[in-house]
């Protein structure tokens, strides 16, 4: 009898390990507590497999021999501690496909910059020619890719949650940006659980491998020796200094291994220290796949940026609106305001993951106009922000909000939506809440 695999969340993730267990011959059977967008049943369909919505139906599923979670289902899901207390394996869909692909694979995480450090990788590789999957987070599932294409290379942007249940997978190169507090209501408000989780991206590494990380994050510096790792280091920094193989010097970013490599970094398409540690980390993953000079340059100059992350929308009588709704933690929000080179009227607001806002304090006080709060509820905002003596204004849609930044901003101003927290209270998710901005803002 055929070993019986259950696939917990039917989104894209789940929809593709569906498809690959089939493909591999289980005994397949996926089961979403929420409704299945048509897209993923269609998908199911075509390769005949058997699903459930609006419910999980226990005889079913804890009958499995193995069970691959959607990595939005929390660890503490009553279902998920009864898997557990009968010791069914619980895994990702990363760990799940990643056992019937030999391919390279270039993993990449960190609390914030791992999307534009994926998407900014892979336009790299397939810029350079090669036959290159994008998976993870964003792209096709990478389960889906393994079933249905072939390639050499995978470019995957992980979170914490996928990481979670990762055991035997292997990251050929890995590359972690930063660690800040985020997700702490997922890690029992302890800063070392979520720490262990983003270290996961070097386990199974073995010194034929690579470790891209940033050389001054404090928090990756004291842990390094902690969690023991194989691979060969790639530290990189905004300057020159001990241990970092990548930094900018004389205007000039430098890569010193395994090839040498420099380019003006006026050249760089992303602008901002937080994008040179993007285009870092990207420059170093391609130096270490054997791209040549002239292609990662190319495509270090003429990258497009990624949607909702640091987006310029339009200029409406003299002020710049700017789209950061991917912002889902305090400090991408701190990256976007550091970045702000004119007074901003900030858009904040949403499902708060246990912020603390400390760290964007002094530069709300340096650069801010106003602050407009978009929330279900806001009173943790205006417990924070009410002393800094800003005009501040609440709103519960993306119109009133667009609509008071609007009346808010004065001339040679910008208006910076980026919210510090999650979606859910208003929106679908950030995609949804940055297109009703876009959307408002052009029609003002």
């Amino acid at each position: 009898m055929s070993k019986r695999i259950v696939i917990l969340g039917a989104g894209e993730s789940g929809s593709g390990a569906a498809v690959l267990a089939k493909v591999k011959g289980f005994d397949t059977f996926v089961s979403d507590m929420s409704a299945i967008k048509d897209k993923y049943k269609d998908l199911m369909a075509r390769y005949d497999i058997p699903w459930e919505e609006g419910q999980h139906t226990e005889e079913l599923i804890l009958t499995a021999d193995e069970v691959i979670k959607s990595p939005g289902i929390p660890n503490e899901a009553p279902l998920i501690l009864k898997l557990k207390a009968q010791g069914t394996p619980i895994i990702s869909e990363i760990e799940f496909a990643g056992r019937y692909t030999d391919a390279t694979m270039i993993c990449i995480t960190g609390s914030n910059g791992k999307t534009t450090t994926t998407s900014l990788t892979y336009h790299i590789f397939k810029s350079a020619g090669l036959n290159v999957g994008l998976a993870g987070n964003i792209g096709k599932s990478l389960a889906l890719q393994v079933a249905e294409d072939h390639h050499d290379y995978y470019i995957i942007e992980l979170s914490s949650f996928q990481l979670d249940n990762m055991y035997e997978f292997r990251a050929n190169i890995a590359v972690l940006m930063n660690i800040t507090p985020d997700h702490l209501d997922r890690y029992d408000h302890n800063m070392q659980n979520y720490i262990d989780a983003k270290f996961r991206i070097t386990q199974n590494q073995t010194p034929e491998d690579a470790f891209i990380f940033w050389n001054d994050d404090p928090i990756i510096k004291q842990q390094l020796d902690k969690h023991g790792i194989h691979a060969h280091l790639y530290p990189f920094a905004a300057v020159k200094e001990d241990g970092a193989i990548a930094y900018v010097e004389d205007h000039e970013v430098v890569i010193n291994e395994p090839i040498a490599f420099n380019m003006e970094q006026e050249k760089l398409a992303l602008t901002g220290t937080h994008n040179l540690y993007n285009s870092l980390a990207a420059g170093i993953s391609a130096n270490l796949a054997g791209i040549t000079k002239e292609s990662i340059r190319k495509a270090l100059s003429d990258f497009h940026g990624v949607e909702h992350r640091l987006e310029m929308v339009a200029r409406v009588r003299g002020v710049d609106y700017i789209n950061d709704s991917k912002a889902t933690n305090v400090n991408s929000c701190w990256y976007a305001l550091q970045s702000m080179t004119t007074k901003t009227v900030l858009i904040l607001g949403g499902t708060d993951k246990g912020n603390d806002y400390t760290e964007i304090a002094d530069l709300v006080h340096e650069k801010c106009r106003g602050l407009v709060f978009l929330g279900a509820d806001n009173s943790k905002l205006h417990t924070f922000f009410d002393s800094f003596g800003l005009p501040i204004i609440d709103v519960h849609s993306m119109k009133d909000a667009v609509d008071a930044a609007y009346h808010m901003a004065q001339k040679g101003d910008t208006v910076l939506l980026s919210p510090c927290c999650a979606s859910f209270d208003l929106f679908k998710n950030y995609e949804d809440r940055g297109t009703q901005f876009k959307e408002y803002v052009r029609n003002l």
